[in-house]
């Protein structure tokens, strides 16, 4: 079995604390007007600012950027893709489930930045920040107990993503927050998941590793060939493709070392 570290009581309170204490924005109390201003501030920075923070909630983004941990940390690397069926059900059932309009479809257009594609419907919950917090929070989990606390950082960057997605006007604040709460719920769901996994895993000569090796392939021909999200992004595909590509050649070597022992 992987060895996880406990996660305290606290942490499991703390989705749905979020949740409880954003009630006011998901129950749409304080917006426009919250998602107005909160657009408006984030005006004053560039836009590819935004979109490169929205990659960190698209899938393909964060193959991208994690695709290092294939070779440094391959058990940080299964933490978060534990923890993607969980945040995948989470986002299908809530914009499924929930009939909720985009800031564009209430808003005048004139009033905020639109950044990319104007979206006008299935808005609850935010998938990107959900995504975001669920990697988030499953890679954090997943590290020693014992100096976790030094990774919070990675909250901060899934908090950036869940703020460009008011910045870029595709989401309300209240979409956001309850995210975020589904996100940390669902990445703390993944290291239980992660606990129950053998440690042959780990190894680079595992089929499953290998598995995602290929899914890391694929992901470099989709960062080239697909635009993500923003036509900003392209650059920075370009980019994590690269980063893709040069963890795939020192996977295939290590897996070359393991097997000429």
């Amino acid at each position: 079995m992987i060895p996880v570290g406990p996660i305290a009581l606290r942490w499991w309170l703390l989705p749905l604390v979020l949740f409880a204490v954003s009630a006011p924005l998901w129950l749409h109390r304080f917006e426009p007007s919250a998602f107005v201003y909160l657009n408006a501030l984030c005006a004053s920075v560039a836009a590819p600012v935004w979109t490169g923070l929205s990659l960190l909630g698209n899938a393909w983004g964060l193959l991208g950027v994690t695709a290092p941990l294939l070779v440094l940390a391959p058990r940080l690397m299964w933490a978060w893709l534990c923890a993607a069926p969980f945040a995948i059900v989470f986002a299908r059932l809530g914009k499924g489930l929930i009939v909720s309009p985009r800031p564009a479809a209430e808003v005048d257009n004139a009033q905020m930045r639109i950044v990319g594609e104007t979206l006008h419907n299935v808005s609850m919950p935010s998938g990107h920040t959900l995504t975001a917090f669920a990697v988030a929070s499953a890679i954090y989990f997943a590290l020693p107990e014992k100096g976790r606390a030094r990774h919070l950082w990675l909250f901060v960057l899934a908090a950036g993503t869940g703020l460009s997605r008011i910045a870029v006007g595709a989401h309300w604040p209240g979409d956001v927050a309850v995210g975020a709460s589904l996100g940390l719920l669902a990445g703390m769901l993944g290291t239980r998941l992660l606990a129950r996994m053998g440690a042959q895993h780990l190894r680079p000569t595992a089929w499953s590793l290998r598995l995602v090796a290929l899914l890391l392939a694929v992901t470099a021909y989709t960062l080239l060939t697909e635009v993500q999200d923003f036509d900003e992004n392209r650059p920075v595909q370009v980019l994590l493709a690269a980063v893709v590509l040069v963890s795939l050649f020192f996977f295939v070597r290590q897996n070359r070392t393991r097997r000429n022992r």
